[in-house]
Order: C-alpha cells, then sequence, then structure tokens
C-alpha cells in the first residue's frame, strides 16, 4: 500500500479513538447520552460504542479485515447519526432560529461524510487484488503459489 493511502487512512479514522478515550474519561456524560437513545441496554451500547473506536481504526489502517471493520465503523457512523443528532427534532431548526438544531445537523452530516469515506476503503478493498497468499490457502510466499516451470525438455 502507497503511503499516500496509509495517511488517508490514518485521516480518516484517527479521530474514533480519541472519541472512544473521551468515552471513557467523561463517562458519566457519555452514558447520559447513551441513555437518551430510545434502545435501551446503555451501558452496553456505550462499551460496544468504545470498543469499536478502539479497535476498527486499527484493524483499518493495517489490513487486518479493512473491510469488515470498515463496515462495522459505517454501521456504527450511522447508527450514531440518527440516535444521536436528529437536528430534524429541534422547533425552528428548518427556519434558521435553532443553533443547537443547526450543529446537530452539521455532526449528522459529518458522520454520513466518514461513512463516504469508510465506504471508499471498501470498494478499494475489494478491487485491490488479493495477496498471493489468499489465492491459496496456507500458502505464505509467492513461490508457493507460482505455478511452476516447465522443466520437461523435449516432447
Amino acid at each position: 500500500m502507497s503511503a499516500l493511502a496509509i495517511v488517508a487512512r490514518v485521516c480518516l479514522v484517527v479521530l474514533f479513538p480519541f472519541s472512544g478515550l473521551d468515552k471513557i474519561v467523561h463517562w458519566d456524560k457519555a452514558m447520559e447520552q447513551a441513555e437518551s437513545s430510545p434502545l435501551g441496554g446503555a451501558r452496553a451500547m456505550l462499551i460496544a460504542g468504545i470498543i469499536i473506536e478502539f479497535t476498527t481504526p486499527v484493524c483499518i489502517v493495517i489490513l487486518w479485515h479493512p473491510v469488515i471493520a470498515s463496515l462495522v465503523l459505517s454501521a456504527f457512523c450511522v447508527a450514531t447519526a440518527i440516535l444521536f443528532h436528529p437536528f430534524w427534532k429541534f422547533p425552528g431548526f428548518w427556519s434558521g432560529g435553532n443553533a443547537e438544531g443547526a450543529a446537530h445537523f452539521w455532526d449528522f452530516l459529518k458522520n454520513f461524510g466518514l461513512v463516504g469515506g469508510l465506504l471508499l476503503v471498501v470498494a478499494g478493498s475489494l478491487a485491490a487484488p488479493a495477496p498471493a497468499h489468499h489465492a491459496m490457502p496456507g500458502a505464505h510466499t509467492a513461490a508457493q503459489v507460482a505455478p511452476k516451470a516447465n522443466t520437461r525438455h523435449g516432447p
């Protein structure tokens, strides 16, 4: 993978571990936000969110199951946008009179911007040729995967 691709992946996911850390450091505030969800199970949701925010970025950067990690993180971003940034619920938002609604609107859109970037990781990973050892399970070097040269002499 090129240096540019690595930098792009790091830039795309760098905020998630810090967000996970913020949830740990400010647990009570994070729990309060999780409890505002209509889904229930705030503690489990918060712990799952922290695990997702710490693990999936690492997987994406080091290319360990980047498609699965990107899809999980995309789903997390969509769920977070819908559950915690419902800009449409703020009175006066559509008339421009609600700053809190506007802040949620921009956070909602930022989440979907991240989803777009994560789906590009998925598309790029699916389009890239698989490493040689994926073509032949158990083979770990190109020499093990490469076809043997014809060493026969004559008919």
